[in-house]
Order: structure tokens, then C-alpha cells, then sequence
């Protein structure tokens, strides 16, 4: 299956969209009796008052989310080949990107995560350009703006603000515009709310908006391992493909050692901004799966022994599908 997907071959769409389908089988066959989706943050609703938790009915609900990752596929799957993160061009980071966002039963229906891997991977586009722009000041207002819109939607989603000034230090020489611009896109956003909470006389309310950013990172953690060992094959995969890029850092492009630093950065952060939610749900986790995937398809790209990577990625398929049903 992976050989099919190393080249850009027109008919892996089709084989794409059966196989986003073929990873929901589990929730189609035991739907829940209710699905809500919350799609806007509290504050949000005060001034979007979009009825969305009802909206959809089970069915419908995994439906549109399996139509939603599989659009989200295409679109990653062109910025990656785009900016030449692969050897070669072909559609592995879609595939990849269908797998890990399959990998638990919450990735699996509609939640403001899912709506934000939009963003996410809007921004990591941006943050692409920024090494082959004379000028990064519009860009980060761009992706300051990008990150207030995603946090109206999911307020972890405002801990991305780090890469602004991550991706400058990677990528650019300091200039102080560049390093505000972001900021200033941000707040303009905020600006436009906060106008609005105050015109409503409910300016006490806008301030509360902050008060998570506040909250301790927690030093205890309570895991059930026996929901995460899915994730094994993943990290198998993850230290190959640690092994595989090193092997090859120094003779790529300096563009993809870059890439590939940027990336792991906002797996981290994606990865930590889960402190700032009270009322924390495993599908924070879906913001891992687009810096994540791009290792993961790396590693395929690069992989040799056909029968070690063909047979490592279908324990990883029968794994997540034996969890999902379990």
C-alpha cells in the first residue's frame, strides 16, 4: 500500500476517500445515541449564537467529519509536496495524515480541533514562505490573524502565538517589525471583540477570556496506558523516522532541515497548550497529527526494505482498528 501511495497517481484519491471511511468502520458500527459538536468557544457564542450542538445527528455527524479530514488530507498533502519536504512528490502525507487523524474514537467526529487542522495547516503553509520572502511582516500579520480566528474556535489554539517568534528565530535575522507584526495581527482581532463585548456592557466577561492562560501545567498526570498503546507502532515509527532524518539532516536542503526543526516545534506546542483547557478531551490531540505526519511520511518516503515498511504500516492499521473496536 505504501508503494501506491509514493507516486502521484490520480486513482489514490478514490483509494483515499474508501480508505477514510474504512478507518470509521468501528463508530458506523457502534454509533453513539448522541453526538454534540461544540464548535465556537463560550465567548465566541456571545456574539456568534450558532446552535451547532444538535445540529447533526450521529450519523451525519462522522459523516461530514470523515469528508472534512479527507479535504484537510488533499490540502496537506499539497502544501508538503509544494515545499519539497518529501524526495519526491506523491500522496503519503495525505495518507499518513488519514491514519494519525483515525488513531482514537474522539478523532473521529466533529470538535473544534478538527475545524482548527484547518488553520494549522493553513499556518504551516505560511510558515513555509517565510525563508523564501524578502519581507515576513505581512505574513506574520497573517498568521497572528489565522491564530486569533482559531482561538475564537478552540482557546488552546492561542498557545500557537510560540511559533511566531519560533519560526522568526529559525528562519530570519531580527527585525522588531516582524517580531511585533504577528502580535499586532492578533490583537486586531481581539480588538473587533472586545468593541463588541464592551458596546453589550459586558466587558467584565471579555476579560475572563485570558483567565486559563493562567492556569499551572499540571505535574501529575492521570493516563490509562491501556488507551494509548495504540500509539506504540506510532512511536516506532517516530524513532525510525528521528533515525532516518538524521542520517540525511546534513545532506539535505537547508530550507528542509529547517522545515523539519519548525515542525517538530509546533508538535511540542501542540502537544502542551492542553494546560490552558479546564475541561480538557483527548481530541486536543488532533493538533499533533499535521506536524506529526509529515515525520511519519518522511520516513515512508525514504524506507527501503519494502517488506519491513509495508508490513509496519499494516500492524499500525490493524492496531488502531482492533483499539477502536475494543
Amino acid at each position: 500500500m505504501i508503494n501506491q501511495f509514493r507516486n502521484l497517481n490520480p486513482i489514490n484519491l478514490l483509494i483515499l476517500f474508501a480508505y477514510t471511511f474504512f478507518m470509521r468502520m468501528a463508530i458506523f458500527a457502534d454509533l453513539p445515541a448522541q453526538l454534540n459538536f461544540e464548535f465556537l468557544e463560550s465567548y465566541t457564542r456571545f456574539f456568534i449564537p450558532i446552535p451547532m450542538q444538535s445540529l447533526f445527528s450521529p450519523v451525519s455527524n462522522v459523516f461530514f467529519a470523515g469528508i472534512i479530514i479527507f479535504i484537510q488530507a488533499i490540502l496537506f498533502n499539497r502544501v508538503v509536496n509544494n515545499h519539497g519536504l518529501l524526495n519526491r512528490p506523491g500522496f503519503l502525507p495525505a495518507l499518513m495524515y488519514i491514519t494519525g487523524a483515525s488513531l482514537f474514537m474522539p478523532f473521529l467526529v466533529l470538535s473544534p480541533t478538527l475545524i482548527c487542522n484547518f488553520l494549522l495547516i493553513w499556518m504551516m503553509d505560511k510558515f513555509l514562505k517565510i525563508g523564501k520572502s524578502p519581507n515576513a511582516i505581512m505574513i506574520m500579520f497573517d498568521i497572528g490573524m489565522i491564530i486569533a480566528i482559531g482561538t475564537l474556535i478552540y482557546f488552546p489554539f492561542i498557545v500557537m502565538l510560540i511559533m511566531i517568534w519560533l519560526a522568526l528565530l529559525l528562519y530570519r535575522s531580527f527585525n522588531w517589525r516582524e517580531w511585533v507584526s504577528g502580535l499586532v495581527g492578533f490583537l486586531t482581532i481581539f480588538f473587533f471583540v472586545g468593541v463588541f463585548y464592551y458596546w453589550n456592557d459586558s466587558l467584565s466577561m471579555f476579560y475572563k477570556i485570558w483567565l486559563p492562560l493562567g492556569n499551572k501545567f499540571p505535574s501529575v498526570f492521570k493516563i490509562n496506558y491501556n488507551d494509548y498503546l495504540v500509539l506504540v507502532p506510532v512511536l516506532v515509527m517516530m524513532v525510525l523516522a528521528i533515525l532516518q532524518l538524521r542520517e540525511n539532516f546534513f545532506r539535505s536542503f537547508i530550507s528542509t532541515r529547517k522545515a523539519f526543526q519548525m515542525l517538530f516545534f509546533m508538535f511540542i506546542v501542540s502537544i502542551a497548550s492542553f494546560y490552558t483547557k479546564p475541561d480538557f478531551r483527548l481530541y486536543h490531540f488532533l493538533l499533533c497529527v499535521p506536524p506529526g505526519t509529515v515525520l511519519l511520511a518522511y520516513y515512508f518516503s525514504n524506507a527501503k526494505k519494502r517488506w519491513f515498511y509495508e508490513s509496519l504500516f499494516l500492524v499500525l492499521v490493524f492496531a488502531i482498528q482492533y483499539f477502536l473496536f475494543v
